[in-house]
């Protein structure tokens, strides 16, 4: 049992017309702005294909000629809204941290750290001229151990970052939101998710053998005998491993996934595995509660464990030791980790530069103090003022759309517009920022940086149990480009770096905010209202506060939604789950359907200006389309088909748009077209 030292909160997160318009109107009745950042007044306009017709597909209709003419960077493995705004962070977050690097500060400042890790991280040649000898004691330990209580009190200890079976967290009490408990889930793979080991189609086969192929490599690297046996058995162990996984789709659920347990009953869930001697490495000790989320999985994976030979379990640990620090030893470990990881299962030609990868690096440790720069420069106040506005906006709408649902019953709708009441928006960044005082950087030390931090996080951790939470913490840095619902504490969260266009644009159109930041904001307020989301109160307390009737019929309008999605086939025999996908497929659903709301209330019951012959009811739709504009690899799509909860871009595009009615009258969209829904068919939900 390991600790994970990031911390799962839970949390869901975004982590993107001339000779067809069919508006009414036919003249520019634009009054003079100032022009945007994108575009006159916020769209890529020569991005559009207008050859499509907006029907047939309406994410290439809005940015096909930008597809054909944009190729993905040879070190990434897609490229698009979200990507080309995240290299734009990295950019400017590159400009803060060189300068603060080359300053440098004195002994323990939160300068001296950030300098230290990020220009220790940069240097290559030191880490390579250091070999394997930073990672070398940890390895004889595990080499060491002679018995599977031994190998647990190793993989269970903060700062050795290996893989388990079983792994433990410090996290919010979904049942009590003003205390923090321990979690335990099932874990320990390291393919992507347990199709990879069980499906004999396709690529599968073959990326099986790769991966066995990598794992000899990498342990011949880090001078381990017979590698071609442990790779063997270090495969045929995880597919045991994966065997036990739940569906990812059921690991959604979160009645399912919250079973408060005793350290009685987790112990006698497998009574030979030394459960005290994981708790007490971990330094929880004296903790007796536990919330278990996959339970049936953790008896059979602890026993799995046990009968395991204490050979496979060494091999086993040092390869995941040296695989997830690959980053911070010899090039040739890092490079053998990026040909499986990044070119093998994702497709990514090349690695990224070190220096935007030393930038990853030191959000990753010191994310807060980078940001708290970041938003001086680069988050104007307005800013600030204007999404709290939009973000009111979009409550009121949500607000009267509760009240109009035909399937919610009276009693349900009030407790509904209590929680949307509640919702809690922060925007931008955190009002107190986070205290870097007691974590050590050295210089010099790459591996020993990146194995304090870890040791940093946990302690974090430790000491929240038993302490009220924190609600005013983030869990994400201003800097990064996503958003992200928090159900335990009924809060959306907009980091400053995705409060820009094509996201969002004080000089843009607002039909074009509306239907891009708006979209957003509505998609994550819908994870409040969404299948799991709404499994939570107003105070953020898991329990069933819908009536069983309303819950029916929400199951039966959200079935169909799902049913939809599962039609899409981005990969030939590889269609999309449904079940994985529907709650960002709701908060996609409903935060478009409100968000449209919201900008018909905005325009006060005027018409709305035509701007180059586009009406706004196009101008917003295309604002949706452009914000989702991308291209991915194929290997990084089966990844995200398979593994993620979000469906591809293209479906949160035209899978959202053909279910609104205001999209057919602004396009002219007719059932001779490819995403026609008869009007029977389309899914409201909100």
């Amino acid at each position: 049992m390991i600790a994970l030292t990031r911390r799962a909160w839970g949390v869901s997160s975004l982590a993107l017309l001339a000779g067809c318009a069919t508006g009414t109107a036919t003249s520019n009745t634009a009054a003079p702005r100032p022009p945007a950042d994108i575009g006159a007044w916020g769209i890529d306009l020569a991005a559009r294909d207008l050859t499509v017709d907006p029907g047939d597909d309406f994410f290439r209709y809005a940015s096909g000629t930008w597809m054909a003419n944009t190729q993905i960077p040879a070190d990434r493995t897609r490229w698009g809204t979200f990507d080309i705004l995240r290299d734009k962070a990295d950019r400017d977050q590159r400009v803060i941290i060189e300068e603060v690097a080359l300053a440098g500060g004195a002994p323990g400042s939160v300068q001296q750290k950030i300098a230290d890790y990020y220009n220790t991280y940069l240097n290559q040649d030191a880490i390579d001229a250091a070999g394997v000898a930073p990672v070398q004691p940890e390895i004889d330990e595990i080499n060491a151990a002679r018995d599977h209580e031994a190998a647990v009190r190793i993989a269970a200890r903060p700062g050795v970052a290996v893989n388990f079976p079983i792994a433990s967290y410090v996290s919010l009490d979904q049942r009590n939101p003003d205390r923090y408990c321990v979690g335990m889930t099932h874990a320990g793979i390291g393919l992507p998710e347990r199709e990879y080991y069980r499906r004999t189609d396709g690529q599968f086969p073959g990326i099986r053998t790769a991966y066995q192929a990598h794992i000899e490599r990498l342990l011949t690297l880090a001078n381990q005998p017979n590698a071609a046996r442990k790779a063997r058995d270090i495969v045929a162990f995880e597919t045991q491993i994966a065997e036990l996984h739940w569906a990812v789709a059921d690991r959604r659920d979160r009645s399912r996934t919250y079973n408060l347990q005793t350290r009685q009953q987790i112990a006698a869930l497998a009574p030979r595995f030394p459960w005290d001697a994981a708790f007490e490495a971990q330094g929880l000790g004296q903790v007796n509660e536990v919330v278990v989320r996959e339970l049936s999985a953790i008896g059979p994976l602890a026993n799995l464990y046990m009968r395991t030979t204490i050979a496979t379990i060494r091999a086993y640990l040092v390869y995941h030791l040296v695989r997830n620090n690959a980053s911070v030893l010899p090039r040739a470990i890092d490079n053998e980790a990026f040909d499986f990881y990044g070119k093998t299962l994702n497709g990514q030609p090349e690695q990224r530069e070190r220096w935007k990868r030393s930038v990853d690096a030191v959000n990753g440790s010191l994310g807060e103090a980078v940001g708290q720069i970041y938003v001086q420069r680069h988050f104007p106040p307005e800013a600030k003022a204007q999404m709290t506005e939009l973000v009111e906006n979009m409550r009121r709408a949500y607000g009267e759309r509760i009240d109009r649902l035909s399937w919610m019953s009276a009693d349900t709708k009030v407790a509904a517009r209590e929680k949307l009441a509640t919702f809690r928006p922060k925007i931008g960044y955190p009002d107190r920022w986070k205290d870097y005082s007691t974590l050590e950087v050295r210089a010099g030390e790459a591996y020993g940086n990146n194995k304090r931090v870890q040791l940093w996080d946990w302690q974090q951790d430790l000491d929240r149990l038993g302490r009220r939470t924190d609600r005013d913490e983030w869990f994400m840095t201003p800097q990064t480009v996503n958003a992200y619902y928090n159900p335990v504490f009924n809060e959306i969260v907009f980091p400053a770096a995705i409060l820009q266009a094509p996201f969002f644009d004080a000089k843009a159109d607002p039909a074009v905010n509306y239907g891009a930041i708006g979209g957003v904001i509505g998609h994550e307020m819908g994870h409040g209202f969404d299948d799991q989301g709404a499994k939570s109160d107003a105070q953020g307390v898991l329990r069933d506060w819908w009536s069983a009737e309303d819950v029916t019929r929400f199951e039966g309008v959200t079935s169909r939604l799902a049913a939809q999605y599962e039609q899409f086939e981005p990969l030939p025999g590889l269609n999309l789950n449904g079940r994985l996908t529907l709650g960002e497929n709701i908060g996609d659903n409903g935060g478009l359907q409100v968000a449209y709301h919201a900008y018909t209330l905005s325009l006060g019951g005027q018409p709305a200006e035509v701007l180059d012959d586009l009406s706004g009811d196009q101008r917003f739709f295309l604002g949706w389309a452009q914000a989702w504009r991308g291209l991915i690899r194929d290997e990084a799509l089966r990844n995200q088909i398979l593994t993620g909860p979000h469906s591809p871009a293209i479906y949160r595009c035209n899978g959202t748009v053909r279910n609104m009615d205001a999209w057919y009258a602004a396009f002219n969209v007719t059932e001779d077209d490819d995403l026609y829904l008869a009007p029977a068919d389309r899914v409201t939900i909100w």
